[in-house]
């Protein structure tokens, strides 16, 4: 008896795990529906911005090259990490951290976006310049300003060395890889030979150049921020999707070792009151 009532009990459990996991994966499928639209759409943007950035940067002489295309006098990095406020999304939150102790070793200074990244780096006692919340929701383009001062306020003025970013990659649902990338120094790769006689610039170079390489780096930090939310949910809702399935198998070999109990159970009963029977009938 007691053994079928822990049974009855686990079989409850893994059944409300299976809600709980399955709610959480159906949310996660309708945010990344709509995450994968804004971030795959913006894709084309960036690259294009990136070779206009190119094509106008290749005709600028090194000596008159915009600061951001300057290394910084220091030796120290400043590395932005982009994690989920949330855990329950696989391994993603694992891989950052592991790509983040292959720099741990240099001279860094650390911008976190996400709590996740936050608690961990707390830990290990390095230096966090700044950290803001990643939410839940699509990141909005706002959220780009303020980080952008402070990378300003390192890089143009303490002079950092480099400023990175560590976010995770959407390739598809089911890969997210982490990724190391500069952002500062901005190098571009040489101009092509079509591009150049193509592009005409107004007024001049010399004007548009920081205008551009402003939005080109505010562009290429939200493309990351985006990257980041996106590889989340899939992150997440694959990992629900796999909590369900095992809940579900879960449950099916509790049934069955349930039934089981109940039928030796049954059994017993039936044997018992034979055997009392077969005493009673011998009585006579």
């Amino acid at each position: 008896m007691a053994n079928t009532l822990r049974l009855k009990r686990r079989i409850k459990t893994a059944q409300n795990v299976s809600k709980t996991t399955r709610a959480m994966q159906m949310i996660a499928a309708s945010k990344l529906k709509r995450a994968q639209a804004a971030a795959l759409s913006s894709r084309p943007y960036v690259e294009k911005l990136t070779l206009l950035s190119n094509n106008l940067t290749a005709k600028i002489d090194k000596d008159s090259l915009h600061p951001y295309m300057k290394p910084g006098k220091s030796d120290k990095e400043l590395l932005i990490i982009i994690s989920p406020d949330k855990g329950l999304c696989g391994g993603l939150v694992t891989n950052l951290i592991k790509e983040y102790l292959t720099l741990k070793t240099k001279d860094l200074i650390l911008l976190t976006i996400g709590k996740k990244a936050q608690s961990y780096v707390l830990h290990t006692r390095q230096e966090i310049i700044a950290s803001f919340p990643f939410g839940t929701t699509l990141p909005s383009f706002d959220v780009v300003y303020p980080i952008i001062k402070i990378i300003n306020d390192h890089f143009l003025e303490a002079g950092v060395g480099s400023v990175k970013i560590l976010t995770s990659h959407f390739t598809s649902i089911f890969s997210q890889k982490p990724v190391i990338t500069t952002l500062l120094p901005i190098t571009l790769p040489p101009e092509t030979e079509k591009s150049s006689n193509v592009l005409l610039f107004e007024p001049n170079i010399a004007e548009i150049l920081p205008d551009l390489l402003k939005h080109y780096l505010e562009m290429t930090l939200y493309q990351y921020l985006l990257e980041g939310y996106l590889s989340e949910q899939a992150a997440r809702m694959f990992a629900m999707q796999n909590a369900t399935d095992n809940a579900k198998d879960m449950i099916e070999e509790l049934t069955l070792e349930y039934n089981k109990a109940r039928q030796e159970k049954i059994t017993s009963e039936i044997l018992d009151i034979s055997s009392v029977s077969f005493f009673a009938y011998a009585q006579e």
